[in-house]
């Protein structure tokens, strides 16, 4: 994997620049839509390609090793295959899913211990076997083993935690430098930064995963709970210490004005199930504001979805129209939904992108935080 530097804003730490995998071109920055079981949820991949214009999707390690299991995938050819998806796909490590499901887990010096949240059975998640679970899978990008503290753990517990995730990383590391990708592509393998609140362990962390000298790095355990400008200033600890030659995923991240503020402070990738899962339950992302698309205001208002989206579905389908689908309760109506705000994701990115070109990011994202939390 290859990170490529193309342009720089002088206001701020946005950059643009480009990731080269074997599976293509990846512009940053760039928002991934979550296919968490292999597929993003009410989209198909046309829509996906044509129309939102995604160049790389998520997979999620915790479920796919669940459903379909690694003896399916493995027969498929690996994921890609299996899911018909020809561009790169990104997969985190399944500490996350660990961390949710704390009341059925047990962490271990050697791993992790949980129950499945399928059917109770029992499984265990080491860092060595996180990374053959991840090459079975064969994504581009893939993630160490972490523990993800909660956003109001103290300072000792997430010490704690972190010392644990750091030994899991040098394990990982080791395992994944041993041995080999399956597909005949290549396969990059990035550290979690984690450190929960407090700025003396993000510095700690993200010195640490320098010093294992991997192609990116991610940036985890934040949005789970801490205040949204605690967010910001963890950002703006780690700007500075991570390289700027290397790509930077902020995880689970987030809001469209969060997108907005995280590609401020130098973050070049970004994914959250936000834009689907609030679109099926009628939650409407635009340029204008949001739009809580079941409101009886939008029942007679035929105008787009975004007067100013540039999807197929913006062009094709009124506001009325879709309020229409969901008070009826008609699958159609989160499919539009989803489609609509995935695409206006990947158009806040690419627009961001320009304006960093243009020189005038700073004073662009101002005016459109504004707008972005606005509800209409």
């Amino acid at each position: 994997m290859k990170f490529e530097s193309i342009a720089k804003d002088s206001g701020s730490s946005a950059r643009c620049g480009r990731i080269h995998t074997d599976h293509g071109v990846i512009d940053t920055p760039i928002f991934m839509p979550v296919g968490t079981v292999g597929t993003v949820k009410a989209v198909y991949h046309r829509d996906l390609e044509e129309d939102i214009k995604a160049q790389i999707i998520l997979g999620n390690t915790y479920h796919l090793y669940l459903r379909p299991g690694m003896e399916i995938i493995r027969a498929a050819g690996g994921l890609h295959k299996f899911v018909s998806w020809d561009k790169p796909i990104l997969t985190d490590s399944g500490g996350y899913q660990v961390f949710s499901l704390a009341e059925n887990r047990k962490l271990k010096e050697e791993g992790c211990e949980f129950r499945s949240h399928i059917d109770g059975s029992k499984h265990f998640f080491s860092p060595e076997n996180v990374v053959d679970i991840q090459r079975i899978i064969g994504a581009d990008i893939i993630m160490a083993l972490d523990e993800c503290p909660p956003g109001d753990s103290d300072h000792d517990y997430a010490l704690k935690s972190l010392l644990l995730t750091q030994r899991w990383l040098e394990r990982g590391v080791k395992h994944f430098d041993e041995t080999e990708p399956l597909y005949g592509h290549s396969q990059s393998f990035f550290p979690i930064v984690q450190g929960c609140v407090y700025g003396d362990l993000r510095k700690r962390a993200a010195e640490h995963a320098l010093s294992l000298d991997r192609e990116g790095y991610a940036i985890g355990g934040l949005s789970v709970g801490e205040p949204t400008e605690i967010m910001y200033e963890m950002l703006e600890i780690l700007d500075p210490i991570l390289p700027k030659d290397k790509p930077r995923y902020l995880m689970g991240v987030g809001t469209p004005a969060n997108i907005l503020e995280g590609i401020a402070r130098g973050v070049d990738m970004f994914d959250c199930v936000m834009p689907t899962r609030n679109a099926r339950n009628g939650m409407i992302f635009t340029s204008e504001g949001m739009i809580n698309i079941r409101n009886k205001k939008w029942a007679d208002d035929f105008s787009p979805i975004d007067p100013n989206g540039t999807s197929f579905v913006d062009k094709m389908y009124t506001r009325a129209y879709l309020r229409h689908l969901f008070i009826s309760q008609e699958i159609l109506g989160a499919q539009i939904a989803s489609e609509h705000n995935l695409a206006f994701y990947l158009w806040l990115v690419r627009e961001a992108a320009l304006h960093i070109k243009a020189g005038d990011f700073t004073s662009w994202k101002r005016e459109m935080v504004i707008k972005l939390e606005r509800k209409l």
